[in-house]
């Protein structure tokens, strides 16, 4: 039910926007990824519960409609995370509760209510988007720095979710061919563009952020955004493309598990084009943890919906 592998997609988040506010990870980024992970169980433990009537038709494997697992403690579940999610970014401080509250309330409102309507993938995107700006909120204190990270990253989910929505049926070409579209805008963006701190804060950033060099002298991040920004888009544009080319459940379901896994390249370019390389290869180091796991845990196939 909680779909442990989708899981390491969560961390580099948090990482991801500590980097876009310029600041090195640190206790509080810690307490920001705890509060990330347990919003995100909660959202998954809440979505099986509202969709249980429905997996029992599409998905009589999932826990609940199985029967492994009761309704009830499937809510009390999402409950609990929640209350454990907003705990922990309250230690981060204020900033970060001020994000993490809006987080929640669009994480319910998604799967309670917005999931089957045209601003689901909207809602999803959002929700990543503000996962990213909690890492920053409690790093950084701030989040307008880390909004342009937010965005790319929200657009990717959006892309994702859009495929996600026909994962059972199939039949929808036009979804894969606008995440594929997605993709290539902005793998160029986040090669291409780089983020610059505000300048009342560049003399504080660690060694390598945007200006904190010479005028026009090459960045080794720059080069490791790059890097990254290839891996995002060779994981994710090829299932994409195969899902357009035929729609198929098992090929828009492939489609879906590679944008999820290409979350995390797209993470960790989104951290060096920041300008922080140490957080950008920690980020990009979950992949193969994330892979190893699945492989373990025979449960390479995930989904978001």
């Amino acid at each position: 039910m909680l779909r442990l592998p989708a899981l390491f997609t969560v961390p580099g988040d948090a990482l991801a926007g500590a980097a876009a506010a310029g600041a090195r990870p640190g206790p509080r980024t810690l307490l920001a990824i705890g509060s990330s992970l347990c919003l995100y169980e909660a959202g998954m433990a809440l979505n099986d519960w509202a969709d249980r009537a429905e997996d029992a038709v599409e998905r009589p494997h999932r826990p609940i409609p199985s029967g492994r697992v009761k309704p009830a403690a499937a809510l009390a579940a999402a409950c609990g995370l929640t209350g454990a999610g907003l705990m922990l970014a309250a230690r981060a401080g204020r900033p970060a509760l001020a994000v993490a509250a809006p987080l929640a309330a669009t994480v319910w409102s998604y799967d309670l209510a917005l999931k089957h309507t045209p601003a689901g993938p909207a809602a999803m995107a959002a929700a990543r988007g503000l996962d990213l700006l909690l890492g920053a909120a409690a790093t950084g204190g701030g989040t307008r720095a880390a909004l342009p990270s937010a965005a790319l990253l929200g657009s990717h989910t959006l892309a994702v979710t859009a495929v996600s929505r026909r994962e059972t049926t199939g039949g929808s070409v036009l979804a894969p061919l606008a995440a594929l579209a997605t993709t290539g805008l902005l793998t160029r963006l986040v090669t291409h563009h780089r983020t610059r701190l505000p300048a009342g804060r560049r003399a504080a950033a660690a060694p390598g952020l945007p200006g904190s060099g010479p005028a026009g002298e090459p960045s080794s991040t720059g080069a490791l955004a790059t890097a990254l920004g290839a891996v995002y888009a060779a994981t994710a544009a090829r299932p994409y493309f195969h899902a357009a080319l035929n729609p198929s459940p098992p090929l828009t379901q492939r489609a879906v598990g590679g944008g999820i896994r290409a979350t995390i390249p797209l993470q960790a370019a989104l951290a060096a084009r920041s300008g922080s390389a140490v957080t950008s290869l920690l980020t990009a180091a979950l992949v193969p943890a994330g892979r190893a796991f699945a492989r373990r845990a025979a449960m390479r196939k995930v989904s978001i919906t």
